[in-house]
């Protein structure tokens, strides 16, 4: 009750910064019975500093995976792509060619996710990514509620090894809860296999 009190009251100051009306449904209370589950490749893992390189997003309803209403967008950016990252997530500057600008890529990304809740594997780092943008562009930080897998993952394993060391690398999470691994880290591919882990997880409660 005090958590929802709380986010009640900090969306309402989120709200009040919003520059742009246009994007006020992503205040609304969602009715959609749907998650967005996603994920972002970037030039590197400070949000202060680096940039998005593409988003991966695919939504969940009634316990599916909705395959057919995947989001993918590549990003243009100003920093350079490094060759460590270019071998994590295999995105070169050359596959950046046809890509969106930032502005319209994360506007699809806003209408496509809307106010619906949110669920990934890092999310606080790839919610920091698209608020460093949305600050700039609305004025506001994404006020959707958020689900971390890994947390979940947590929870479920610390109730059978109390004080245990709990791995929480994202591939030690596929390979226990039986999730195939699709090999290439595309941001699609990983939302996906996300997804996986979420509907093993919240299916084992």
């Amino acid at each position: 009750m005090f958590k929802t009190i709380l986010r009640k009251i900090k969306n309402n100051r989120n709200l009040a910064k919003l520059n742009d009306e246009n994007f006020s449904f992503l205040f609304d209370d969602d009715s959609s019975g749907e998650y967005v589950v996603f994920d972002t490749e970037t030039t590197g893992l400070n949000p202060k500093v680096d940039e998005i390189l593409s988003i991966g997003a695919v939504k969940i309803k009634n316990n599916k995976i909705l395959t057919s209403q995947t989001f993918e967008v590549y990003v243009k950016n100003l920093k350079e792509i490094s060759t460590k990252s270019i071998e994590i997530h295999g995105i070169r500057p050359c596959d950046l060619k046809n890509a969106k600008n930032s502005n319209d890529a994360i506007i699809d990304f806003l209408y496509f996710i809307g106010s619906r809740t949110l669920v990934g594997y890092y999310l606080e780092f790839d919610v920091a990514m698209i608020n460093k943008y949305t600050k700039n562009m609305l004025g506001i930080t994404l006020p959707n509620r958020m689900i971390e897998v890994s947390e979940i993952y947590y929870d479920k394993k610390i109730c059978a090894i109390p004080q245990g060391n709990i791995d929480l690398c994202f591939d030690t999470i596929l390979k226990n809860c039986d999730v195939p691994n699709m090999g290439v880290h595309n941001a699609v591919n990983d939302a996906i296999m996300t997804a996986m882990i979420f509907l093993k997880l919240i299916k084992e409660r």
